[in-house]
């Protein structure tokens, strides 16, 4: 089963990533994780990434390729993975696609977590984060019990400058324009499967779940 998960972000393809993980036991797989971990083993294609990360400059669609792909070979992948955060242009999803031909590999599912901007607005300007723990609330599905005030450790709870409604719209106005074609290309592929994301989470959930084993 191998897998890559497409949605705006805020729309919740991260929480659903991590629970068909769990389910089929397969590797949630995102690209920061996978920096991460070359950089800190010092991997060569690691060091390659840090040294763009280190210069403020993005890391090039081939090197991010090539990392997303030697984390594929790994063992914990021979039933499966979950992309999550990759690809998220045309380039970088030729790309994969290229390279997973090249070890007999491909994407058989893609599925997009399909919620209207509104609802992305509404759902992150909701957000409250705690200064003190970091413990994270929504002013209407998971309120404190004092407004603005956290529930752990009593210290006053803030809209983050990335929540806020003008933010959460620009970030949405890129994920349009660079990330949107990428449903028409796994569509032509024959490997796309659309949920909506505006229904409960765990209803979302198995609504992927049928499709993954339709």
């Amino acid at each position: 089963m191998k897998i890559v998960m497409l949605g705006a972000p805020g729309a919740g393809k991260g929480t659903q990533a991590k629970m068909i993980a769990e389910k089929y036991t397969i590797p949630h797989i995102s690209t920061g994780d996978i920096f991460r971990a070359n950089i800190k083993n010092g991997t060569p294609l690691g060091a390659k990434a840090k040294e763009y990360m280190d210069k403020g400059l993005l890391v090039p669609d081939e090197l991010v390729c090539d990392l997303v792909v030697d984390r594929i070979k790994q063992d914990d992948c021979k039933n499966g993975y979950i992309l999550d955060g990759f690809p998220r242009t045309i380039p970088q999803a030729e790309a994969l696609t290229d390279a997973l031909s090249k070890i007999n590999d491909k994407v058989e599912f893609a599925i997009n977590v399909e919620v209207p901007d509104e609802n992305i607005v509404n759902r992150m300007s909701g957000r409250r984060a705690c200064v003190g723990c970091g413990a994270t609330y929504h002013i209407k599905y998971n309120a404190p019990k004092v407004e603005d005030v956290c529930d752990t450790c009593g210290e006053k709870l803030i809209l983050r400058d990335d929540d806020k409604p003008e933010t959460v719209q620009k970030r949405l106005d890129v994920y349009h324009e660079q990330t949107q074609p990428l449903i028409d290309y796994y569509k032509n592929q024959g490997v796309l499967a659309e949920v909506d994301g505006t229904v409960d989470m765990d209803l979302v959930f198995d609504n992927i779940v049928k499709l993954l084993e339709a």
